[in-house]
């Protein structure tokens, strides 16, 4: 993976941090569960932190890349006295040192907009859930974030990813990327402030 700078995603993350709640709150909708083994995946993983303080899971994984973001995460997981609950992993976008089918909910935000950082393995995802495993991949501010928190936060955001290549993505190149993908189990496209896709295994 080419070296890239880690400064705008790393202000992400602490610029988010007040949207976290929320997106969590609709990710549990979907979820319905308050027990399982939970993975953050990629650069900018934020929610699970608020996921392991609302106790809703049994076990927390951040699996991150590009490299650089490990060291990054740990930190965070000392500052916030958690890090003998949420384990810290490097890895690339296939996943690599997670098992089979070891997932109930697998978490990607910034999915589809980096295609200069990563490109989404679906199947990887995939090969992590375990059958009845969650997908909730894509990115935006969810159905509960507050208008008031999307304004504060909105044009420092826009400027970040831009530096960071963001380009934007439709929802009918998304269903087309998506059905370029083979396999089994449900995939739905939520558009809502936002644009995600649910895999259910």
């Amino acid at each position: 993976m080419k070296s890239v700078n880690l400064n705008p995603v790393q202000e992400i993350y602490h610029l988010w941090e007040p949207v976290y709640p929320y997106l969590s709150q609709q990710i549990l909708e979907l979820y319905n569960r308050k027990d399982g083994n939970i993975l953050e995946i990629g650069p900018f993983s934020g929610v699970i932190f608020n996921l392991q303080k609302r106790n809703k899971g049994s076990s927390f994984l951040i699996a991150t890349f590009p490299p650089g973001m490990g060291n990054f995460f740990y930190e965070e997981t000392i500052k916030q006295k958690v890090e003998d609950k949420i384990r810290v992993i490097e890895t690339d976008p296939a996943l690599t040192g997670i098992e089979e089918s070891s997932i109930d909910l697998a978490i990607f935000r910034g999915a589809f907009f980096f295609p200069s950082l990563f490109k989404v393995n679906f199947s990887a995802i995939y090969r992590v859930l375990k059958t009845n495993g969650v997908g909730f991949i894509g990115g935006g501010f969810g159905k509960f974030t507050p208008d008031s928190v999307i304004k504060d936060i909105g044009k420092r955001s826009r400027e970040l990813n831009l530096q960071i290549g963001k380009i934007e993505i439709n929802e009918d190149r998304l269903r087309q990327d998506i059905q370029a993908e083979i396999m089994e189990g449900e995939m739905e496209v939520i558009s809502e402030r936002g644009l995600w896709v649910l895999i259910r295994k």
